[in-house]
């Protein structure tokens, strides 16, 4: 504990509340403009916490710092510690930046937060005129604009936000010194607070009351024309309805302003009330309200016999409307379960700077405790003392965006009396005894709930398709629905319809969104007009892109930057609501993605301001795309171990700086699942932008994917773009790559009928180019589709050819891809000790180069060939690896082929059972897959087993289902097999 004798005033002071200065002993110490006044002005801007060297490089030198730009922050920082000596190292070195450690009295801008805490709460006692005092010690503070004499733009953001709280607090102290009846001594403050600030309507509004309330009446109203005009000239819109509301009680003189001679008492509480005010248009939840009033109103009843404290937590993607429905909620019950204390805090869980439960546990603290107290030295005392103080309290505490258990668990009270409800983007299972709601996005009755409020639910009712089309065409912005919705409640004659044919063209949505003082535009315009030029240009060529969502390194790209510093940019959009983020994913990469309704302002400012030529914007997509393709081509080397398998074309990539690619390609194949539909739109889009080599090339690289996941409909698609855009071209190459992609698709899906035109097609191009690597992958597929039409002799003659060329051009798991199919040759040859020749090379070579994946498959033949030479345990090491590699990699169709193998391990184990449950998987797998040759197979061995277990009648079942697939495919091979078995049936055993 602190004993009240210690306190003793600091011999070092600073102060933020003007021109940043350090006073030792009362006396100004002289510091540098410029590069150390900014750095100053950062550490004391977020005091005892740790400010990032790469933040202070941004704040002294933004966009382009010098190489040497980290050690002059050590420099500047070295040179403050000399100023700072006597003060016993202020200044502490912790990763990744500097801290500057302070008491609350040595900072002006924390003292100033302190006395403005302690006058709301003698406010909210009654106590008016002492309030009044504390707001005039407070405002003493400053010395002019925050930060005055730093330059920095960071600094200044953060200044203007300083500036705005000064003047909100100098409104609140003129209206306690107006309940005080002091009006005639205000005009002369208030006329210039007004002339500095002519569209802060709350100081019009005083100024208004105090010339009345001193005979003015006159002066009074022309206030409030004055006001009005600004606000109409400046911002386009009318005085707010406060500000209306008091010009009509002045013109009727109205008893009601007349100061009564006595400070009205605020009304008196037992403790703080903090919660914001609830939404006006809350619409809907009314199931998620009934079970969160349940749940937190059950203390002392049946269901909580224990007296535990009530706890929800509100769990949902960002925007989906937590803290209005726990606001909503928090207000229902304040009164009538919880009259005694209200606490609320944002914990900005998903922002980059969230609170500490330390810093949050000390503002509930002071808040809760009597001016003066002193509170103890760790933390773990502090939270006694906190439930001690809602011990004999009924409270209720609203935790806003919380990230963990951890940020909140110090910040929970211990005594049944009280209640938490916690909101969060994240599902917080980890409080024993919480009630978890999931609130999921604004259906469309709740949408259409709301524009019946503002239009009448007789002419929504009336066109319920075009209020859904209208609801979509807003994406459901309620500020948006509520000026849609005022329009055509200003206008009875106009239909809904009406409204959405007008908004239906996007060029002019904006211009249809405006309506009295409500305008979409012009909140959008207000918040865009304050970003720097840098972040307004990316904000405008964003929106040009069409990708729905996009991961941060595509902002680098676009301005060619390097991805942290487009993160910061990013960061400063979101922060200003012009972007949105989209939930992180499971390795932490974030993606972007705009409002409907901004993304058509941000495509407006395009003609409003410098844009990039035509043959800029094609570069603008060619270094997007090329992002793209760098990032699935590295995905396809770490899955292969190289560049193996694939042909590459001349197109540029564009690699993100600063090692960006090695977290999220940590999973290659789940990255390019995640990204999927990001990736082949980039096929799209770069076909539609001529970009044919990056086309092909993407599109091709793909196929590393689009296999392992069976998403042949991609295959088709992406395919069919690539081919179109590189025959357009005259792109030789590219039109055999893509032939010869196409053509394996086909033999994969047993497409027997068209792959060979396509094969041959490609096979030409690549002999006419000399193109060996080309060649050698076509005859590699060529022999495939002739082993599934039965002409072996063919297939093993091109296999070989194929395997020579790859040799020669590096292709090492090309040639482990032709190594396997050869010893499947062998082993329906009946020699699998030749195959495991074959097979043993090909293991080598995916072990030297690190293919899990097609070890993998090289590993399945070896188990198959194992069982030819009846050695079943190796067999079953070796299928039973493979079944734990493919599902490790959440790879289905190797899935498949793994349980259809160990299902033949089990059956010559005799575990019969095991084997049909494996083949009824395999069965299930392949269906989901649409792979037919893959259910043929499993139909065949689930035939033959049951055969075998005396079950003729549903073993020909399955049988004749495999014959027919198998016959559908030209399967001769298969299909001849099928036939053995169903005569075997009809014989006398059968």
């Amino acid at each position: 504990m602190v004993n009240e004798g210690d306190a003793a005033e600091p011999s070092v002071r600073f102060r933020v509340l003007g021109p940043v200065e350090i006073l030792i002993r009362d006396k100004p110490v002289p510091l540098r403009a410029g590069r150390q006044q900014t750095v100053l002005s950062m550490l004391l801007l977020e005091a005892n916490h740790v400010v990032g060297t790469d933040r202070l490089i941004d704040a002294v030198w933004g966009d382009d710092p010098p190489t040497t730009a980290g050690s002059q922050i050590q420099i500047c920082v070295s040179a403050l510690r000399r100023i700072l000596a006597e003060a016993g190292g202020i200044i502490e070195t912790r990763a990744p930046g500097y801290l500057i450690r302070l008491s609350p009295d040595q900072l002006d801008m924390q003292v100033f937060q302190d006395t403005v805490t302690e006058a709301g709460r003698v406010s909210r006692a009654g106590e008016v005129a002492e309030a009044a005092a504390l707001l005039r010690d407070a405002l003493a503070l400053w010395s002019g604009n925050a930060l005055a004499s730093v330059t920095s733009r960071l600094v200044r953001a953060k200044a203007a936000r300083l500036d705005q709280t000064r003047l909100s607090v100098y409104e609140e102290c003129l209206d306690r010194e107006l309940q005080l009846g002091r009006h005639r001594e205000l005009v002369t403050e208030l006329m210039t607070l007004v002339s500095q600030n002519p569209l802060r309507e709350r100081l019009c509004g005083q100024l208004m009351l105090s010339l009345y309330r001193s005979g003015r009446q006159a002066e009074a109203l022309e206030v409030y024309r004055t006001a009005r005009t600004e606000l109409v000239d400046q911002l386009g819109i009318e005085p707010g309805e406060e500000l209306r509301r008091l010009e009509r009680a002045i013109l009727a003189q109205e008893a009601a302003l007349d100061w009564t001679g006595t400070a009205e008492p605020a009304a008196h509480t037992a403790g703080p009330r903090q919660l914001t005010a609830a939404t006006a248009d809350f619409t809907g939840r009314m199931e998620q309200v009934d079970a969160l009033e349940r749940a937190l109103t059950q203390s002392g009843t049946a269901a909580n016999p224990c007296g535990v404290v009530p706890l929800v937590v509100i769990a949902g993607k960002t925007g989906v409307g937590k803290t209005a429905l726990a606001i909503h909620v928090a207000h229902r019950l304040a009164a009538t379960h919880f009259p005694d204390t209200q606490l609320y805090a944002d914990l900005r869980g998903t922002r980059s700077d969230p609170l500490s439960s330390e810093e949050l546990l000390m503002s509930f603290l002071r808040a809760l405790s009597p001016p003066g107290t002193k509170f103890p030295d760790t933390p773990e005392e502090r939270a006694q003392l906190y439930r001690s103080r809602l011990a004999a309290r009924k409270a209720l505490i609203v935790l806003d965006d919380v990230a963990d258990e951890a940020q909140v668990r110090m910040l929970l009270p211990g005594s049944a009396g009280c209640a938490v409800i916690i909101t969060s983007r994240v599902r917080l299972t980890g409080f024993p005894g919480s009630r978890l709601i999931n609130l999921g996005q604004f259906d469309h009755g709740e949408a259409i709930e709301l524009l019946g409020r503002v239009v009448g639910e007789d002419r929504v009712n009336a066109e319920p398709a075009a209020a859904r089309t209208l609801s979509e065409l807003v994406g459901g912005l309620p500020l948006a629905l509520r000026v849609a919705g005022a329009r055509l409640a200003a206008r009875p004659h106009w239909t809904l319809e009406t409204m959405v044919r007008r908004l239906a063209d996007e060029h002019r949505r904006l211009d249809e969104l405006v309506h009295g003082d409500l305008a979409v535009r012009a909140s959008i315009s207000l918040t865009y007009g304050g970003l720097p030029p840098q972040v307004r240009l990316l904000f405008r060529e964003l929106s040009d892109l069409p990708w729905d969502t996009f991961p941060s390194w595509v902002a680098a790209a676009v301005l060619d930057i390097g991805v942290r510093e487009a993160e910061d940019l990013l960061d400063e959009l979101v922060d200003a609501h012009l972007l949105d983020y989209v939930a992180a994913d499971s390795r932490g990469s974030i993606s972007y993605r705009f409002h409907v309704l901004i993304r058509i302002f941000a495509r407006e400012q395009t003609g409003e301001e410098p844009r990039r030529e035509d043959e800029g914007r094609r570069r603008l997509l060619e270094r997007v795309c090329g992002g793209w393709l760098f990032l699935a081509e590295h995905a396809h080397g770490l899955l292969y171990g190289g560049q193996f398998t694939l042909l590459h074309g001349s197109a540029p990539r564009w690699e993100p700086r600063g090692g960006f690619h090695e977290t999220p390609l940590a999973d290659p194949l789940a990255w390019l699942e995640s990204e999927r539909l990001n990736l082949t739109a980039a096929v799209r889009h770069s076909a539609g932008a001529g970009l044919d080599e990056l086309c092909w090339d993407l599109a091709s690289t793909l196929v590393t994917l689009f296999e392992a996941r069976g998403y042949f409909d991609d295959w088709t698609d992406t395919h069919k773009f690539a081919l179109d855009a590189v025959r357009e071209a005259g792109n030789r190459r590219g039109t055999a790559a893509i032939l010869s992609s196409l053509g394996s698709l086909h033999v994969t899906r047993r497409q027997t009928a068209t792959a060979p035109e396509l094969l041959d097609g490609a096979m030409e191009i690549f002999e006419e180019l000399d193109d060996h690597h080309g060649r050698a992958l076509v005859l590699r597929s060529q022999a495939s589709l002739d082993y599934h039409m039965g002409e072996t002799r063919l297939s093993l003659a091109r296999y070989d050819a194929a395997l020579r060329e790859l040799r020669e051009a590096g292709d090492l798991i090309g040639v482990a891809h032709v190594l396997v199919n050869i010893a499947q040759h062998q082993l329906d040859a009946g020699a699998p000790d030749e195959a495991v020749k074959q097979l043993d090379e090909a293991l080598g070579i995916c072990r030297s180069v690190g293919s899990r994946r097609t070890e993998a498959q090289v590993l399945y033949r070896l188990g198959l060939a194992h069982l030819e030479q009846d050695r079943v345990d190796a067999a079953g090491e070796a299928l039973g690896s493979v079944l734990l590699l493919v599902r490790r990699n959440d790879d289905p169709v190797g899935e498949s082929y793994a349980r259809l193998g160990m299902s033949a391990v089990h059956r010559r184990l005799g575990n019969l059972k095991t084997a049909e449950a494996m083949l009824l998987r395999t069965l299930e797998i392949s269906e989901d897959l649409a792979d037919t040759v893959a259910q043929g197979r499993a139909l065949f061995e689930l035939g033959t087993l049951l055969a075998e277990g005396a079950d003729p009648a549903r073993a020909r079942v399955h049988l004749e289902r495999a014959r027919a697939i198998f016959r559908d495919q030209r399967l001769r091979l298969w299909e001849n097999r099928t036939l053995d078995a169903l005569d075997a049936l009809d014989g006398p055993a059968g």
